[in-house]
Formats: structure tokens, sequence, C-alpha cells
């Protein structure tokens, strides 16, 4: 386990500010916060100088009205702004909630006016573009936009720009002049470890977000349950490249760095990961399954080059490491011969190719988020390198179960952490128990909705089993929700419906779990399509329409339009267009006309493979 810090009082009783201060007082010479400069060289603050900016930025956004419990919306990449613009609320007793920079126009309505948020930050122009409208929305409570990038051009019309506008430069400076040392420690020192810290919206089964409300003792406590699992050396660094939006880089690249005082290296081009991990040489390494996927691609690629004696030569040090892996999964000693080989292996073999791509240091890698396909984990396993798959939820605050090099079984998602409980029900659905299961879901009132039983029970909406020895497997998804191999969820109805809006599209039926995008299989209108067809003087049986050019041109316009409505992880990048109608009775819909999604699957399952294989 991680060597906890000095920790200034119960963690169930702390709050994060408190933290931050004890980061500051111990060990505020070290890093805290790194970002590329416009010249390309890294820019540091150390945790004492963080929690000074922190403080002036917490001045400049009181002096924009900022009230205690009030939400502020958030749509920035990895940024310093973004980092330390959300310490900066939250020690203003405020509440940061991040959008997803891919959101759609109507997500981004439906959260501002939910979260009843008078003020939003966003990063340019681009944004700016989309959050205007809603500065006259009469159902949104929106007054003012605090741009962080130079606008390219004067506000879009309204009631006036006056006071509508604001640039994150302005709130810098203004804070630096307006910050008091006393009335910033006052302010913070008022926070409760149950209060709200943040506001995670998560997409729900139809299609719109909802707000997970998430305290600082549900962090703070989830942060020592992950450190009992976890080894990692003291201030270990992160670099940080998945969206704040998600619980999964709230919790790594914000909360427990402060947990723990380490190095957080900001890294706003998800493209420029694999090279920034050559420079850093990280301790630590957390990606989704689309993430080590393409690493793992890009590797193949590197040793298809090398030649075939050399190839020979890593492919049978990769079978000693996973014959190594397969010993410490067992939870047994790897025999002296298997540990010598394995060690002559490594360091001549595999360690020089790891250098190669900044993972010759790594001591924890993990993913979640979605299953990662097994010949991935296999690949990886003969570098030494054991991915220790998670299981967790934007309710459980991230983690509820995860491998540990203390135990682990590939291909399962672990052991609960400390202080929570995890069951299946009777139709195998997975409920967890616990202290770090999230209050509920905040009300369009500003209430909290329970997102458990009367027992504490939360009912996940995942189907899976538990091992005699405790490791949890996933086998299916209760609740229709995709999950991308980016770790993104997906409302396939919210999807299909968009897509049904066409009058020529009858039926359909999204597809992409564990995939890095999605497809769609399309089933013409047998009424509407027929008549369109006439009227533009075609025609034809309905399996015929669907193979004709311009029936299909139409429908890639309706496609179009939908993926326009929709955001980047929901848009469909590729259809097939089908001719036959799903019925009842020929099994692809239920009596109550629902989808048998694993029926319809299976039956184009061809088609769906070879939709991935363009």
């Amino acid at each position: 386990m991680t060597t906890l810090l000095r920790m200034p009082g119960e963690p169930g009783e702390l709050t994060l500010p408190a933290l931050l201060l004890r980061n500051a007082e111990d060990h505020g010479a070290r890093p805290a916060l790194s970002w590329r400069g416009p010249d390309g060289s890294w820019r540091t603050l150390s945790w004492a100088a963080a929690r000074r900016r922190i403080g002036e930025l917490a001045a400049g956004f009181r002096a924009l009205g900022v009230r205690r419990g009030e939400h502020v919306l958030l749509m920035m990449g990895n940024r310093p702004e973004h980092w330390l613009g959300d310490l900066a609320l939250v020690h203003l007793g405020a509440v940061p909630v991040t959008v997803y920079g891919t959101a759609a126009p109507g997500q981004i309505a439906h959260i501002a006016r939910h979260s009843r948020a008078r003020l939003a930050v966003v990063e340019g122009p681009r944004e700016r573009a989309r959050w205007e409208p809603l500065l006259d929305d009469a159902a949104a409570r929106l007054e003012r936009l605090v741009v962080v990038e130079p606008a390219d051009g004067p506000p879009a019309p309204g009631r006036g720009a006056a006071g509508r506008y604001e640039s994150f430069a302005a709130v810098v400076a203004r804070g630096a002049e307006a910050y008091d040392p006393g009335e910033f420690e006052a302010a913070w020192r008022q926070d409760d470890a149950g209060d709200t810290l943040t506001v995670v919206y998560t997409s729900g089964t139809t299609g719109d977000p909802k707000g997970v409300v998430v305290s600082h003792r549900h962090v703070l406590l989830n942060a020592v349950a992950l450190d009992g699992v976890v080894e990692l050396p003291d201030h270990a660094a992160h670099l940080c490249y998945l969206p704040f939006a998600h619980i999964a880089e709230r919790m790594l690249g914000l909360y427990l760095p402060v947990f723990r005082a380490s190095h957080v290296y900001l890294c706003s081009d998800p493209a420029a990961v694999a090279p920034t991990a050559r420079e850093l040489r990280p301790a630590q390494f957390f990606g989704v399954p689309r993430v080590w996927e393409k690493l793992a691609a890009a590797v193949r690629a590197a040793l298809a080059e090398l030649p075939a004696e050399q190839r020979q030569a890593v492919a049978a040090a990769a079978e000693t490491a996973r014959a190594h892996v397969a010993h410490r999964e067992r939870g047994e000693q790897p025999p002296a011969a298997l540990a010598a080989a394995y060690a002559t292996a490594k360091a001549q073999v595999l360690d020089p190719l790891l250098a190669a791509a900044g993972f010759d240091r790594l001591v924890w890698t993990a993913s979640a988020s979605a299953p990662m396909p097994p010949e991935v984990v296999r690949f990886w396993a003969g570098f030494g390198i054991v991915i220790m798959d998670a299981w967790g939820l934007t309710e459980t605050v991230g983690v509820a179960t995860t491998n540990g090099p203390g135990g682990f079984r590939l291909g399962s998602v672990g052991r609960p952490l400390a202080g929570l409980e995890v069951r299946t029900a009777a139709d195998g659905e997975i409920e967890v128990r616990g202290r770090t299961v999230c209050a509920g879901y905040l009300r369009a009132d500003g209430t909290v909705e329970p997102a458990t039983g009367a027992d504490g029970w939360f009912r996940t909406g995942d189907i899976g089993r538990i091992d005699a020895d405790g490791f949890l497997w996933l086998t299916d998804r209760k609740k229709e929700m995709i999950v991308t191999s980016t770790g993104k969820n997906v409302s396939p109805a919210l999807v299909e419906n968009a897509l049904k809006e066409h009058p020529l599209v009858g039926q359909a039926l999204v597809h992409g779990d564990g995939r890095s995008y999605l497809v769609a299989l399309l089933v013409l209108d047998p009424e509407l399509a027929p008549a369109w067809a006439a009227r533009h003087g075609i025609a034809g049986s309905l399996a015929e329409l669907a193979r004709h050019p311009a029936v299909r041109a139409e429908v890639e316009r309706g496609v179009a339009a939908a993926n326009n409505r929709l955001n980047r992880t929901e848009q469909v990048k590729r259809f097939s267009l089908l001719g036959e109608e799903w019925a009842p009775e020929s099994g692809e819909l239920t009596p109550s006309l629902k989808l048998r999604r694993g029926v319809i699957r299976h039956k184009y399952g061809r088609i769906l493979e070879r939709m991935y294989a363009m």
C-alpha cells in the first residue's frame, strides 16, 4: 500500500481544503502541477504556490458574486485554469461541475437548467458560441460566461453584452488584488465533510444526464481505501489526460493528488499521451481499454519492423513473462528457475522495449470503465505489466472493486474496497453498499433523490458473479447502456430515437459496446419508405429499396442530421440499411414490441463485424 501522509484529522471528517493546507505546510516545495507552456516546455507550480494561486482565484470568483453552495459549470480541457479553478471554487464552498467538451447543445442546456448555475467558465470561442444561447434561455439561470482564451469576435447579440462576459485573465487579476489570506482561510473552514464537493453528470437510460452528488467524505474515504490496495512511491506523478467530467480523472487527476501530495502533469491533447509518457516515464498509468488497445497496436507495429531473430527473442521473453505473471495470479511464488529466467528476459529484452515507450518505471497500471479485451491483457502480461482491472460507477465515486498486487485475477474486476459490500441479487444484478456510495441524484429544485434503497443497497444495473475467492466477474449489463472502449456511456435508446426521426427509418439498433465508435442497423419503414420512393420515381420491394443508391443517400442525410444533435461519443460512424422488418414472429421483438438486442446482434453479427472491418 502507499504510505499515508500526515492526516490532519479523521479522513471521514476532513475536507479537501484541509489536505491542501497540509500539502502547503508539509510539502510546500514539492511540485504539484505541471503543464506545457506556449514554447512546449513544462511550467510547474509547487504545492505552496498552487495554494496561493487557488486563494487568489477564489477571491476573483468571489468578486464575481459566486456564493457558497451554488453550482458553477466548467467546460475546459486539461489545463491549469481548470484544475486551479475547480479547487478555488471548492474553497469558496461552491460546487464546481465539469461538462464534457463533446456534450451536445441539448445536454449542455439540460445541465445548465438543472444545476441552476449562474456562471460558466469555458475554454474559448468555440465553447463560448455553444453557451451563449443559454444567456437568453428563460429556463436557465445562466448570467455570465468567463472565457479563458481570447475571443475572436464580439459576443453574440442578446440582451446586451455588458456584464455577461469576463475574461479569465481579468478574474485572475482581480483576485490577485483582492486576495485576503484571512478571508480565504475563514471561507474553507466553514466546509463540512458531508458538504457537496462536486456533482458529476452521467447519462441515464432516458438520455438525460443525471447529476450524481459527491461529498468530501465520499472522496476521502474512497482515497483511503484505494491506498490500502495500490503500491505507489510517495508523491508519484500522474499523467492527467482524461476529461475531468469523468469520475475516473476527477479522482485520479484532482482529488487523489491532493490526498497524496503527488505531482500532476496535465496533458491537454489526448493524442500526445504516448509521447508524453515516453518523456515522463511515470510510475503509474491509468487507461481505459481503448487507450491500452492503441498503445498495444503501436508496440505491435514497432515489433513488426524488427529483424526476425529479434522478434523471436521478444516472443520467447514474453512467454516467460506470462508464465511468471500466472504464478503471481495464483498467489504462488514463481519457481527459482522461472524467476531467474524472467529477471534475465526483463533486463535484456523487455525493459529496453518498455523504455522506448516510457513504461520501464511502471509499478502500477490500471484500467476501468469498460471490459478489457483478454488479448490486450495477455499482450501486456508478456511485458510483465499486469493491468489491474477495476470496476465502479459514478455513484460509487469511481472504484468499488479492484485487483491489486496482493491479489488479482486477470479477466475479473477484483474484490471490494474496504468499507464496501458487494453482492448479487437473484437475477445476477450487482448491488453495492457502503460508506463511499453517493448521496444520490440532484433534483431540479436542489434537493437530493437517494440512490439507494432503505437498506442502503445500490442497484448498479450490471450483471455479474462473485467467485469463491471474492473476485467479481462482470457478465452482462442489466441496463442497456453501451460502454465504448474509451469508457464513455451511451444510451442506445437516445441514439436510436434520434435516428428514427427520419421518416424512412422505421427501426434502429445501435451497437458499440467495447468498441471505439458506434454503428447502427437501420430498417426501412414499410409504409413511408415505399411512398417516398414512389414520389421519386423509384419502384421495388423493401429489400430492393434498401439497396437503391438514392434511398441510401437520403438515409445518410438523416443519419448526419441525427449526428448533429448528438455528442461525439453518441454519433454513428457507419450503418447498414435493411429491408426486412423486425417483428415478434421473427424473434427480433418481444411481444410488447421491445428490441431483443441479443437476438438482433446474433442474427446480424456478420454485418456488424463487417462495419468495423471497413
